[in-house]
């Protein structure tokens, strides 16, 4: 026996045959079946879902940061004094490598109203081919041009405000800012009217709904800064050097500027988002982990069911190594399947997230995805390779892991004991 024993490799096709076998049980076996299924489908729908919401979350965090990062300078410069002098410092900065552009900006609160309603906006004046520079608005144009933007004394809104407000592009609106004319009496508001001549739509309904665009001149006259802007905006070729060119632009920018980056705006925000990811891997890894103790349990089912056949082939030569690897083949094979199942289900809803969430919205005629609850328009879903490669090695751990005491169990069975009674 000893001589037979020895000759039988690992994973002979024998093992391969008897384990395979084994997850096709027959009629009287078919709970132990059930179990293996259900393990299977706890695996894949396991994977699944964490390559879903991850990939979602990763998607997510993208949109959020292409568009505040597409309308928002990388660094934003301040002036400790009267920023006039903002044409020369945005000239010195756009000399330093790595900075796209330089934007001199007019920033202030107003309120925008029509004979019917009326809305709080942020009004970010800008010149029109600096404005253009923008891709984020000026790529999104859906009613009316940026052509001629300087020459006629109009504003560009977001389409949501412009919903809110009830205007298209011709109508007129009335702008209104506590930062009017000094008087004996006082601050003066001032109120002023504007024909809208371009509606834009970022997607990012916070943005959409609050900010609007009038040109420079017009901005500086209207908040009374005369030849002055609020800050410079500065886009750099990649935001990830912020940190290094920050300084370099202070330098370049002379000792009257400071500076603050999109990190310091945004940190609060960002770090939210990677916690929020990070619980939700550690909260769907459970799912993966109860579908392995499902293997487990079913595999010791398996190996009290299967007990006389282990003594049998234990008296036929088989060693407790290849009985071990048998029922290791079975519980392995359902975890690795469905492994396998899970990854395909996750990119196949991946690839079609948003068609999917159209099609769950009309089914159960409800908005899955409020665009003012969660600030983008559509869905987004953008894998991250390495992190999914992380999903499916561990699931596979898991999996494998969850096979060895079942298996060793089997091995330890007693061919005598399992015999006595036979």
């Amino acid at each position: 026996m000893s001589s037979e024993t020895g000759s039988t490799r690992a994973f002979a096709p024998f093992e391969w045959m008897v384990a395979l076998r084994y997850l096709r049980a027959r009629r009287k076996e078919g709970f132990i079946s059930v179990i293996a299924g259900f393990s299977f489908i706890g695996i894949m729908l396991g994977v699944a879902t964490l390559i879903i919401v991850m990939a979602v979350m990763n998607g997510f965090r993208q949109e959020l940061f292409n568009k505040m990062l597409g309308l928002n300078g990388h660094v934003v410069v301040h002036s400790l004094t009267n920023f006039t002098d903002y044409d020369d410092v945005a000239t010195k900065i756009r000399a330093v490598p790595g900075v796209k552009f330089a934007l001199p900006l007019v920033e202030g609160q107003v309120m925008v109203s029509t004979p019917s309603t009326s809305s709080g906006a942020l009004v970010r004046g800008l010149r029109e081919e600096d404005l253009k520079q923008l891709k984020a608005v000026s790529n999104n144009i859906r009613f009316g041009t940026l052509d001629n933007f300087d020459q006629v004394p109009g504003v560009a809104l977001g389409t949501r405000l412009a919903n809110q407000l009830n205007v298209r592009v011709g109508d007129k609106v009335s702008l209104l800012t506590p930062r009017g004319a000094s008087t004996a009496l006082g601050t003066a508001p001032r109120v002023k009217r504007y024909p809208v001549v371009a509606l834009f739509e970022i997607g990012m309904s916070e943005y959409d709904s609050s900010i609007l665009f009038m040109p420079l001149k017009e901005a500086q006259l209207y908040f009374n800064q005369p030849n002055a802007v609020t800050v410079l905006e500065v886009v750099l070729d990649s935001p990830d050097e912020v940190g290094k060119l920050a300084p370099e632009i202070v330098t370049a920018g002379g000792s009257s500027i400071y500076v603050s980056d999109w990190r310091q705006r945004n940190a609060t925000f960002f770090t939210a988002l990677q916690v929020e990811r990070n619980v939700m891997f550690l909260i769907l890894t459970l799912i993966v982990l109860v579908a392995a103790l499902n293997i487990i349990s079913g595999l010791i089912m398996l190996v009290k069911d299967k007990g006389h056949d282990i003594a049998i082939l234990r008296t036929m030569g088989a060693s407790r190594a290849a009985v071990m690897r048998i029922f290791f083949i079975t519980g392995a094979s359902i975890g690795i399947v469905g492994t396998i199942a899970g990854l395909l289900l996750g990119v196949l809803v991946c690839v079609n997230i948003e068609r999917l969430r159209e099609f769950i919205g009309w089914l159960t005629d409800t908005e899955l995805f409020a665009p003012e609850l969660y600030y983008l328009s559509q869905l987004p879903a953008e894998m991250d390779p390495g992190e999914t490669i992380s999903v499916v090695i561990m699931a596979l751990v898991l999996s494998v892991l969850a096979t060895l005491y079942p298996s060793w169990r089997a091995s330890r069975l007693d061919p005598v004991e399992a015999l006595r009674y036979e």
